[in-house]
């Protein structure tokens, strides 16, 4: 089994590391079990890098990494918002609109966190829940691991929600592949007032989504700690199953940074 931890300062460092972790000799298929991604600071990255890897994404037909990062966090619109409830009942709104789009027909991965499916027609808010809760544990005692339950199940009350973000719907998303496979968001309230974020996919292709992916999750992390009057603090990104999918004679440079050198 091929596995790897790597842990950097920002997105792109991040990335580059674990896509370097996959592209080895010993490991043909460039895939990996159980890898683990941590980043200092998830709000972060280079967007010179950003610009080079998203023109190879684009003239392969992919859609910008901006674009993917919007399905987990829809910063733009969260910027015109007065708040998390705000954010949550305008994206509701236009959630039957955003699922007509290609590629979003079983949802989007920030409609999961403000509308998770349940027995009741308006579904779950929990990121406003998350927020509450976090708000709550910032003004009082700091327990550091109030927001992890083994078994969890979305309900219809905030009050009986826990601090997870749950993606997934067991009994709903029965596919092999494809949306959603991103599990589950938990996150940690430390001492010193900052909120980290451990977050569980299935699987993780690495040139199709992950770069977009870490982008948009540390843009969720922010919001909520900024929502919560705390700090961001790390995020970690665990893949059950990772690869390094696409075009790897034209990322190689990118990945041993000599396209910038023959720039």
């Amino acid at each position: 089994m091929h596995t790897f931890t790597v842990t950097e300062r920002d997105v792109t460092q991040a990335w580059v590391a674990a896509c370097n972790k996959l592209d080895r000799k010993d490991n043909p298929d460039r895939t990996g079990l159980h890898t683990v991604v941590r980043i200092a600071d998830p709000t972060s990255d280079d967007p010179v890098f950003r610009a080079e890897l998203d023109r190879l994404r684009t003239a392969r037909g992919l859609w910008p990494l901006e674009t993917v990062a919007s399905t987990l966090f829809p910063a733009a619109l969260a910027a015109r918002s007065a708040g998390p409830d705000d954010l949550a009942e305008r994206y509701r709104r236009m959630y039957p609109v955003i699922k007509r789009y290609p590629g979003n027909h079983r949802g989007t991965y920030f409609g999961r966190l403000v509308f998770y499916p349940t027995a009741s027609k308006t579904g779950l808010d929990q990121l406003g829940t998350v927020i509450s809760r976090l708000r709550a544990q910032a003004a009082g005692t700091k327990i550091a691991a109030a927001y992890e339950i083994d078994i969890a199940a979305a309900t219809d009350t905030a009050e009986e929600s826990s601090s997870e973000l749950l993606v997934h719907t067991a009994g709903k998303d029965n596919s092999y592949i494809g949306f959603p496979c991103l599990s589950h968001i938990s996150l940690q309230l430390d001492r010193d007032r900052r909120v980290h974020a451990a977050v569980l996919y299935r699987s993780h292709f690495m040139f199709e989504r992950a770069y977009g992916n870490y982008l948009g999750l540390g843009r969720l992390l922010a919001y909520i700690a900024q929502q919560a009057e705390l700090g961001c603090g790390t995020l970690t990104v665990v893949a059950g199953h990772a690869r390094l999918n696409g075009p790897i004679t034209q990322l190689r440079p990118l990945l041993t940074g000599t396209s910038r050198l023959a720039a």
